[in-house]
């Protein structure tokens, strides 16, 4: 960096990432990074949620992370609370199966119901 508009420049182009963290009272995807999610995938799967909601331009939907809930062979996992609505936890998410959720549940809101741990929604 060489000067204070190239970290001018820097900050504007993730600005709009940083907005997909801060959306409120929007669909909430909390992927699990505990050790055992990570060493699972966890970061791939972060990855490509980031990624799945950069390609389709969402601006209302909040990512963020946390620990291990305690269903370790169950990793990765994601939860998925959508207001109003009971969270919904995914169980061993792929990057593939994150993109899919983020299209079929997130945007087209239908559950992914065989990649549900918690089928009682």
């Amino acid at each position: 960096m060489k000067s204070i508009e190239e970290l001018k420049a820097i900050k504007a182009k993730n600005r709009g990432d940083m907005s997909v963290r801060d959306a409120k009272g929007a669909p909430v995807i909390n992927v699990h990074m505990g050790t055992c999610g990570i060493a699972n995938g966890a970061r791939e799967v972060l990855i490509a949620v980031m990624d799945e909601i950069k390609t389709r331009n969402l601006t209302n939907v909040h990512v963020t992370q946390s620990g291990c809930p305690g269903m370790c062979v169950e990793e990765p996992l994601i939860t998925l609370t959508i207001p109003g609505e009971k969270p919904y936890i995914y169980r061993k998410v792929s990057p593939e199966n994150a993109k899919a959720i983020v299209t079929r549940h997130v945007v087209n809101k239908q559950p992914v119901k065989e990649w549900l741990l918690n089928l009682e929604n």
